[in-house]
């Protein structure tokens, strides 16, 4: 017991780089021993397989249910929804972008697989009529991604608009995110092992040449965060016609706290606070849109999806068309909305966008266990743009509602 105390009391991402560490020594001094621990690493495929389709099912809909109030679809409610919705769409395509410019994921090679074959193409017609489902219980058995987000964007939808009587059904999907939240929690303590025997099956395979491309990824990730900001100071400057440098120098604090937890939720109470103390933004304004915005406001998430998409696209030797670019910005940005709020949950995002466009969980999970190590580093940077994302909404939804304090935001006294 002491011993198992012991091991629980190491901070998750520290065992995870010890893994980490012994899957790349095993594989380079014995990498005829990495094949014996092959069943560790093929086990933590199936728990992530068997976690992408209720995650992304429950936690998308929990997402539009966190509204809760009908009337919350009003006027603020829209315009917050609206606005993140923008932010998000153009956060994928930045780290799609980013993904195709630099191309971080060429020349990896995950444990010798071969290039992935995407099937006979299927007609644009086809896949837009694919999304809606004709056998909803087929599509969640079949883990057919498109069909699943459309089903749980609809259950939330009708949640929120159905009042009282999908109260119920609101609570229902909040405790059942709330019960994931806590499965993902109990598989992710299965991680140091699973990336153990799939690095060092990866390395016995490829070699330590596949840790170069990790230093592209942060680099793409680092920058892509920027412009996303940039993005975000733009709107300031140019929608809201407020000045930028007192924007930042105000919401400083909610971005160190979001570097320093890699947690939007972790940032709220900060927010919170400057959003009211530093820019002036109305107590009901802020008190909506930025609990709405922990929760859907993820656009270091939708970023960090979408480059991690075109990474494992790369690795796998698969060259997307503009179908597939298409339908992974869309899944891109809907799975990014109901991400779970536990460090590294977009990686479970990544295997339902990599679904979406015909790449099996197993290839994705090789593409899981390369990053994993590497992923709370990397975590950390993209909940930046997510928590400048939640202020600048924030700013954007009380300028339009004449809720913003103009003389409280550009004064030099910053509380």
């Amino acid at each position: 017991m002491r011993l198992l105390g012991a091991w629980f009391a190491i901070p998750l991402w520290q065992r995870v780089v010890g893994g980490l560490v012994l899957g790349v020594a095993l594989g380079v001094l014995w990498p005829e021993g990495a094949a014996s621990i092959k069943l560790v690493g093929d086990l933590f495929v199936r728990l992530i397989k068997m976690l992408v389709v209720p995650v992304v099912l429950v936690t998308i809909a929990a997402g539009i249910a966190s509204l809760g109030d009908p009337r919350r679809l009003g006027s603020i409610g829209g315009r917050t929804v609206a606005w993140f919705a923008l932010t998000t769409l153009i956060a994928v395509s930045i780290g799609m972008a980013f993904g195709l410019l630099i191309r971080p994921g060429d020349g990896i090679a995950l444990a010798g697989i071969a290039p992935h074959l995407l099937g006979p193409a299927v007609s644009p017609a086809d896949q837009l009529l694919g999304i809606v489902p004709a056998n909803i219980v087929e599509a969640l058995a079949k883990g057919d991604m498109l069909a699943i987000i459309f089903v749980a964007i609809l259950l939330g939808i009708g949640s929120v608009v159905s009042g009282e009587a999908g109260k119920p059904v609101v609570a229902l999907l909040q405790s059942a995110a709330a019960v994931l939240l806590q499965i993902v929690r109990i598989v992710m303590e299965a991680t140091p092992f699973g990336v153990l025997a799939l690095i060092a099956n990866a390395v016995a395979g490829g070699g330590m040449a596949v840790f170069v491309n990790i230093g592209w990824l942060a680099l793409c990730v680092v920058l892509a965060s920027l412009v996303q900001i940039g993005v975000h100071a733009s709107l300031i400057a140019f929608v809201a016609r407020l000045p930028v440098v007192r924007f930042f120098r105000g919401i400083v604090d909610p971005l160190v706290v979001a570097f320093s937890t890699a947690s939007s939720s972790a940032t709220l109470p900060v927010a919170l606070r400057v959003a009211q103390d530093n820019l002036g933004i109305a107590r009901p304004i802020a008190s909506t849109v930025l609990p709405l915005g922990a929760s859907i406001g993820k656009d270091g998430t939708a970023m960090y999806v979408g480059l991690l998409g075109q990474f494992a696209l790369q690795a796998l030797g698969i060259v997307p068309d503009a179908w597939m670019l298409g339908v992974m910005l869309l899944t891109g940005a809907l799975a990014a909305f109901g991400t779970a709020p536990v460090p590294s949950a977009s990686l479970f995002m990544l295997a339902a966008m990599l679904s979406a466009v015909g790449v099996g969980p197993e290839q994705t999970a090789l593409v899981v266990g390369l990053v994993l190590p590497f992923d709370r580093l990397l975590d950390m940077t993209r909940t930046m743009p997510s928590a400048s994302a939640n202020l600048t909404v924030a700013t954007l939804v009380a300028r339009a509602e004449d809720g913003l304090d103009e003389a409280r935001f550009r004064g030099a006294s910053l509380a």
